[in-house]
């Protein structure tokens, strides 16, 4: 499906994170859609380097990428020598900013805040240079325990992943008062779906319990799921706002969620339909309670008037178009 009708013929893009879940499923939209554009993907890739938390630093893998045919240059958005030859040797007109450390759990703070703020300071510089529009993921983390709906404007970051992205968030606005070029900044919500399997484990509880269940195992939720409500995006609605984010009316920071929160046990019964299992669930104590975000849901009031964004998928519409991919993935990965 097309989310603009503007011809991209000579239009290069550049998408950083290319390699990840979110990344590489914007490189094969454009190769699908608009096979006349050409789509740069810069990425570190994963090595075997990890963090404190014992997590991988990078989740970008080759696997995401089987099928592109556009130009891959291997590299760290930190490195400022790459970047001034990505602003020398090219002309980008559009910059789709995906790569971050993202883990949610990691505690190098210095080393979050040089690759999530400072290294994107240094990508808005090169989107002002090309007067590239610049379209990048922020986070729901920005919110913390913000009460719901979470609105633009009512932050509260409990870790240092929501905090840099929030200091992104304030980066940009500076840059909007001082620029022309088009800065939209995407606070992501619980995305699932195609491409999140190499994140390990920060991916989605869908493919998790969904490889659960084909395993033959005791879906394992936390004691009253029923009550654990999450606003939870297939990835399919987030390619639609990032795309759509390239013709904003106006510069912005704006929700993508689905405007709707579900509970872990939706995703439980909907997962057990879809694969025709009824396998009994097994409840554990809670050992987050008074850590843990036990309700959140996008505002996306300005998102669908700003960007004409609209949510395609339901829970059970998303699920259900990815669950031939987690079954393919168990197969492949798993078993």
């Amino acid at each position: 499906m097309r989310y603009i009708e503007d011809d991209l013929t000579n239009k290069t893009i550049l998408i950083t994170g290319g390699a990840g879940f979110i990344g590489s499923n914007l490189a094969f939209y454009f190769q699908n859609n608009h096979p006349d554009a050409k789509v740069v993907i810069l990425d570190c890739f994963r090595s075997g380097e990890t963090l404190s938390n014992g997590n991988l630093k990078s989740f970008g893998h080759f696997k995401n990428l089987i099928g592109f045919s556009g130009e891959i240059i291997s590299g760290d958005i930190n490195d400022k020598d790459l970047l001034a030859r990505l602003r020398d040797e090219y002309r980008f007109d559009y910059i789709f900013h995906e790569a971050a450390i993202s883990d949610t759990t990691a505690l190098e703070q210095d080393l979050m805040i040089k690759t999530n703020v400072n290294a994107y300071k240094d990508l808005l510089d090169l989107a002002v240079a090309h007067k590239a529009n610049m379209i990048y993921a922020s986070s729901a983390a920005t919110y913390g325990n913000a009460e719901s709906p979470q609105k633009v404007g009512r932050e509260a970051p409990q870790n240092v992943y929501g905090f840099s992205k929030l200091s992104m968030d304030n980066l940009s606005r500076e840059y909007m008062k001082k620029t022309d070029i088009s800065i939209v900044g995407l606070r992501y919500f619980n995305v699932y779906g195609a491409g999140e399997y190499f994140k390990n484990t920060t991916a989605s509880m869908v493919l998790q319990f969904g490889h659960q269940i084909l395993a033959g195992k005791n879906p394992k939720l936390f004691e009253d799921s029923d009550k654990i409500l999450r606003d939870f995006i297939y990835i399919g609605d987030i390619i639609q706002a990032n795309v759509k984010a390239m013709q904003p009316k106006q510069s912005g920071i704006y929700n993508v969620g689905t405007g709707k929160a579900r509970s872990f046990q939706d995703i439980v019964d909907i997962l057990q339909k879809e694969l025709c299992t009824s396998l009994p669930c097994e409840y554990i104590a809670n050992p987050f309670i008074g850590s843990y975000q036990f309700h959140t849901e996008a505002d996306i009031a300005t998102t669908k008037e700003a960007l004409g964004y609209e949510p395609a998928y339901e829970m059970e519409d998303g699920i259900k178009a990815y669950v031939s991919e987690i079954k393919r993935i168990y197969d492949a990965e798993v078993k």
